[in-house]
């Protein structure tokens, strides 16, 4: 899910650049308007937590491994907005310190996986969780951490194929295959802690402001 550099053409990662500066200037603001006393110290533990878990593999298929992607989990304890800075804080880290993303590849991967896999991902979670689960957090937890992955993994496929490294009916399927199974490990970990914090401490849950 990393894009390194080299993978992507010019235009496409100059244009994932502009839209991940233009989406973090926008999370910045709104993060300001709705700032709590709880909520600096809950995004670095938050952003710390996710770094260290993204570290830990589990097996997927044929060789291949997955990690916590970490959005919704974020999302739901921080709000979409803030949980954007904490996923893009920790894919530049991984990326200027363990040259895990390339540089160039750094805004694409910032879309991907900050902009489709938690603000998307947040409120596919906050749709499921008011209609179809009846809010049933949980639920909608883990069926929206799922779609996070797909949803990051089909637009890194579609990147790739416009970039021409290579063709849409090759990429996007393997990258949707196998994305389902590594989907299955996401939405299995972020379940997981949404409950823990949900029995614990439930009041940092994120609960969207009024009005």
């Amino acid at each position: 899910m990393h894009l390194p550099d080299g993978f992507l053409s010019p235009p496409v990662f100059a244009s994932g650049w502009v839209l991940a500066l233009g989406s973090l200037s926008y999370c910045l603001k709104k993060t300001r308007e709705i700032l709590k006393d709880k909520m600096i110290p809950l995004m670095g533990v938050m952003a710390a937590f996710i770094f260290a878990a993204q570290m830990l593999n589990f097996p997927v298929l044929g060789g291949t491994s997955g990690h916590l992607l970490g959005g919704v989990l974020a999302a739901v304890a921080l709000g979409p907005f803030a949980g954007f800075i904490v996923i893009s804080l920790v894919l530049a880290v991984q990326c200027l310190v363990f040259q895990d993303g390339g540089i160039t590849a750094l805004g694409a991967n910032i879309v991907n996986m900050g902009l489709a896999g938690t603000i998307v991902g947040y409120y596919i979670y906050a749709a499921l969780k008011k209609s179809v689960f009846r809010n049933n957090a949980l639920a909608a937890v883990f069926l929206s951490a799922w779609v996070s992955v797909i949803l990051a993994s089909g637009l890194c496929a579609l990147e790739l194929a416009f970039s021409q490294a290579s063709p849409l009916n090759i990429v996007l399927p393997a990258m949707l295959f196998v994305h389902v199974f590594i989907g299955l490990g996401e939405a299995i970990i972020t379940g997981m802690v949404v409950m823990f914090i949900i029995k614990v401490r439930p009041d940092l849950i994120y609960a969207k402001p009024a009005g």
